[in-house]
């Protein structure tokens, strides 16, 4: 009979996989490679996803590795920026690179640009003018404008960042610093070339040791890939079930801790890959969230979990005087203590330097009707 997992249980073993039940003692290196890389198209957010699961965590931990090179932020899954390390930066792009793909040419807004276009001339133009010196997405369209003047510069940049794999180099995305967001090719700022063939299976095996238990569906959500079921189903792995009678399938070997396992308050930042890794989210995502009628166009909302869900969102708020973190919870806090001394932490941590912190916490949210 195929064991069947509680949605708890699943939330459980994916939070104990992002080091979200226990922080790790692992180096940083070794920690965004568990995690196949943090999504991290804002500058610095993700600074607050590694501090949530690396014990002892400081900026510099991570900004040191971008400067060396070994740590980098490229579009991979999802065709989002993600930090990523080195090697994986040359492994991962070919297995998603149909994601890519399929971006460019059904893009809305780019993609009748492509049409009757030598895209490969574009590409090896690009990478020419890339491998002279790091250029931002306008500088790059329009030198490809002079050579393409029936073609739109922001859609000859596009192609270029979608056929190729372009590290955005730093100052962006160095803590206390900031730059202009420009670009150089993968293989001229890292010296090697990417991968010859993707490797997908290795990819669903990494995904399902960070981010399992999973359904194909969920596989799918994360890497942008489609047509994954015979890949996934191929492989030697364990079946189960949730609760709702999906089929799930996991590293027989990875932890799947009792759903009574304590889940301690952790803070999760904007694209938190925790919140966006699944097509079925409820693991860690409740109800609450969606009842909140957050703007889609308006700032990403940043969360705390209490006992392995999200319980509430939060802001920091700064003056000159003082650094406030700002908790509003989803419903009344049975464990308010623990999250406020976590965000006092957070706190010492997003601004040392402050005159003075404040944790206050408001009245629960009141549901958009």
């Amino acid at each position: 009979m195929t064991p069947v997992l509680s949605r708890r249980a699943l939330g459980r073993a994916t939070l104990a996989r992002q080091f979200l039940l226990a922080r790790t003692d692992a180096a940083v290196p070794e920690v965004v490679s568990h995690l196949v890389g943090l999504q991290a198209q804002t500058p610095h957010t993700w600074y607050t996803g590694l501090w949530s699961r690396v014990a002892g965590f400081t900026p510099d931990r991570a900004a040191d590795l971008l400067v060396d090179r070994t740590l980098v932020r490229l579009a991979v899954m999802r065709s989002t920026i993600h930090l990523v390390t080195a090697a994986d930066a040359l492994a991962l792009r070919p297995a998603v690179q149909p994601a890519l793909d399929r971006d460019l040419y059904r893009n809305h807004t780019h993609g009748r640009d492509m049409r009757g276009l030598d895209v490969d001339a574009v590409v090896a133009a690009g990478r020419a003018l890339l491998a002279e010196k790091p250029r931002t997405n306008k500088e790059l369209g329009a030198l490809l404008h002079e050579q393409w003047p029936d073609r739109a510069p922001t859609a000859l940049a596009y192609a270029v960042r979608c056929l190729v794999p372009l590290v955005q180099v730093p100052p962006r995305g160095v803590w206390g610093r900031s730059g202009a967001i420009a670009h150089t090719s993968a293989e001229t700022w890292l010296g090697a070339p990417v991968a010859d063939a993707p490797a997908v299976d290795e990819l669903v095996l990494r995904y399902l040791a960070a981010f399992g238990p999973a359904t194909v569906k969920d596989v799918q959500t994360w890497s942008g890939l489609t047509g994954l079921r015979g890949v996934v189903e191929g492989l030697p792995l364990l079946r189960l079930r949730d609760e709702d009678g999906q089929e799930l399938f996991d590293l027989p070997d990875a932890p799947r801790p009792n759903e009574d396992v304590p889940a301690p308050a952790r803070f999760l930042y904007d694209f938190d890959n925790l919140l966006l890794s699944h097509a079925d989210r409820r693991r860690v995502v409740t109800d609450d969230v969606r009842a909140q009628g957050y703007d889609r166009h308006g700032p990403v909302p940043q969360f705390f979990l209490v006992d392995g869900v999200t319980a509430g969102d939060w802001k920091l708020h700064r003056t000159r005087d003082v650094v406030t973190l700002e908790l509003r919870p989803f419903r009344r806090l049975s464990t308010v203590d623990e999250v406020e001394r976590e965000g006092a932490r957070l706190l010492a941590f997003l601004a040392p330097d402050a005159p003075a912190h404040e944790v206050r916490t408001t009245s629960p949210a009141v549901p958009r009707p």
